[in-house]
């Protein structure tokens, strides 16, 4: 055995209790911990011949890049909708890679693997208030949950002219239909070949709104009647936590024939809290869902699951399988995620999730939810009532989208201050543009989130004016 390798070996124990002293350090200093660095200089390093041994390697990261690791999973990185990481996520994630499991079928030997994630699954469906209607499965992220709903959408949509294509290619004319999507789904319908600039923007209920037009939406499906339609619908929107009326949509459904996507990558854990649960009353009917789990449920990057309506299952197969590898197994007699999903490469990314809905149960991610809710609309009226900035948009949710109350000279001031703000590190916010207004964002899904966070949070801001 190479002598490095057969050190680390030998003194494995001493290594792991290392690197666990430092990832407790680290968490002990998170909330202190700036929000963002400026990395100035690519440090560039040539492959040695013999290498060093882990914890030479050890030392030396945390000699030459560590003092540039910012707090991203810290309470006041509101930059994007980044949760943290809570105990039982990290404990999974620290296991996941011990284990090193190739999570695939629920029928082959030795595959628990695959059963804990169908395991998850269906917890993660109680949580929600979903029925057993769907089958699901964990990806990296938002984007790759859409791409697997949108491409099963795909399938659906070429069948509807007798086009077959996942094996054909695209050769019909597929409607894509939607008002507020995000980035990423956008992307997603690039990748799928269905075009990023092809979607028919319906407009959103008047005022300060970014909900479908329901009537706008009746009036469009009615216009593509002779065409198969994909509805990419909202819960809840990047810029105001707005929600698409899912009832009405539902109601849609019964009427016209179209695909149901709906992308919930963070509002989806609306579901968890009775006060606000009726956002989504009537997702149950759609056809695939998306939900981040490294947003609300605070688990490491990278993890997402997609939802897809059991009725779609032999779709689904279509779009996924390998069917040019008889060694993988029957795709139709046996349930594999070779088949089922985009990835052939899975690593075990459920037991995070899976350590947390059994650490923490419905209660504990209520809990998160409306914690951070009442943290966002302590923010939002503070904002108004002692800084120098106003809302752009009500807090519907988690979502606090602000600008300042002089309109001349906004963006560049705007901008100005957000690089000031962010240059401190205490506060990381970022911009965005609301209904054409240049704005500052903040979202709050970060489980150690509190009241002190939201007092230093303005504190930073009052001294911006």
């Amino acid at each position: 055995m190479h002598k490095y390798l057969n050190h680390d070996l030998e003194s494995l124990h001493i290594l792991l209790s290392d690197i666990k002293d430092k990832s407790l350090n680290f968490l002990g200093e998170l909330p202190n911990i700036p929000n963002k660095r400026s990395v100035r200089k690519t440090v560039s390093n040539t492959l040695c011949e013999e290498g060093f041994g882990t914890q030479t390697a050890v030392d030396y990261f945390y000699k030459s890049h560590f003092n540039k690791i910012m707090a991203s999973s810290g309470p006041r990185y509101w930059g994007f909708v980044t949760g943290g990481t809570t105990p039982a996520a990290i404990a999974g994630d620290w296991l996941t890679t011990v284990f090193d499991q190739n999570t695939q079928s629920i029928t082959g030997p030795g595959d628990i693997s695959a059963v804990i994630e169908q395991e998850t699954i269906q917890m993660m469906l109680e949580l929600f208030g979903l029925p057993n209607d769907f089958t699901g499965g964990f990806v990296t992220g938002a984007t790759m949950a859409n791409f697997t709903g949108l491409a099963v959408a795909r399938q659906w949509a070429g069948l509807q002219k007798q086009n077959d294509i996942a094996r054909e290619g695209v050769k019909t004319d597929i409607t894509v239909l939607s008002a507020t999507p995000h980035s990423s789904a956008v992307k997603c319908l690039s990748l799928l070949g269905l075009g990023s600039n092809n979607v028919v923007t319906i407009k959103t209920i008047e005022g300060n709104r970014e909900a479908i037009d329901i009537e706008e939406l009746s009036s469009a499906l009615r216009e593509n009647i002779d065409h198969p339609v994909i509805l990419i619908s909202s819960g809840g929107t990047v810029n105001s936590a707005d929600f698409d009326d899912m009832t009405a949509i539902a109601t849609l459904k019964k009427e016209y024939n179209f695909w149901w996507h709906i992308d919930a990558a963070f509002g989806g854990f609306a579901a968890c809290s009775p006060a606000y649960s009726h956002l989504l009353e009537g997702w149950e009917n759609a056809d695939s869902i998306t939900v981040d789990c490294h947003k609300w449920m605070n688990v490491p990057y990278d993890s997402a699951v997609y939802f897809v309506n059991k009725k779609y299952s032999s779709l689904q197969v279509q779009t996924f399988q390998n069917s040019n590898a008889p060694y993988l197994g029957n795709a139709e007699e046996n349930f594999s995620y070779l088949n089922f999903g985009p990835e052939n490469s899975r690593r075990l990314r459920a037991l995070p999730a899976w350590f947390s809905l059994m650490a923490y149960g419905r209660s504990g991610f209520r809990w998160i939810v409306e914690n951070n809710i009442a943290l966002a609309r302590e923010f939002g009226d503070r904002l108004e009532a002692e800084t120098c900035f106003k809302l752009a948009a009500p807090v519907r949710l988690n979502i606090v989208c602000f600008t300042t109350r002089d309109e001349d000279f906004r963006k560049e001031r705007l901008q100005k201050m957000l690089n000031r703000l962010n240059e401190r590190g205490k506060l990381f916010l970022s911009p965005t543009l609301y209904k054409g207004t240049f704005c500052l964002r903040a979202a709050l899904v970060n489980w150690r989130t509190s009241t002190n966070d939201i007092d230093i949070a303005i504190q930073e801001l009052q001294g911006l004016s």
